[in-house]
């Protein structure tokens, strides 16, 4: 499996177990279509005059650090969905300070579904709530695990709204 490789020192185990991939592959692409929107603003002078500075902050905020997670675990999920397989475990090795990045990327997507629900700047819609409850449970995950926790199973989570 790829991702798979002995923990070294300073690292952590964090497993993804029963992750939905169409559901994945649905919140990937909202998120994948907000960053490409956000990279139109960069590059558009009259966009980025009209645009508030605390969403064109979060632009270069979430395209500098979160635009992927893991390029490896990506490639692994893409070839189970490409295969036909509903849901698989992956396997990440963090940093406990990893912690810190996911909550602040959780924060900053929140913030930018703010956006898109006002309708002023972004014309990308708002995280569908399930799309919305992956995310939160993906995110979250790390942050618990990375705090010593187990792992939660989708399955598990999804069953208590």
């Amino acid at each position: 499996m790829l991702g798979r490789r002995p923990v070294t020192d300073g690292l952590v185990e964090v497993r993804l177990v029963g992750l939905p991939l169409e559901l994945w592959q649905h919140t990937q692409e909202h998120v994948d279509g907000l960053l490409r929107e956000f990279a139109l603003i960069v590059q558009d002078e009259e966009a980025r005059a009209a645009t508030p500075g605390r969403l064109l902050a979060l632009v270069q905020e979430l395209n500098a650090g979160y635009g992927e997670l893991s390029a490896e675990q990506r490639l692994e999920m893409e070839a189970a969905l490409a295969r036909g397989e509903a849901a698989i475990d992956v396997t990440y090795y963090l940093p406990t300070a990893a912690a810190g990045a996911a909550q602040a990327l959780g924060h900053m997507l929140d913030e930018a579904d703010e956006y898109c629900r006002s309708g002023d700047h972004l014309l990308t819609l708002a995280t569908p709530p399930e799309a919305l409850r992956f995310r939160r449970w993906f995110l979250a995950e790390f942050v618990d695990q990375l705090g010593g926790a187990p792992p939660i199973p989708w399955p598990q989570y999804a069953g208590n709204p």
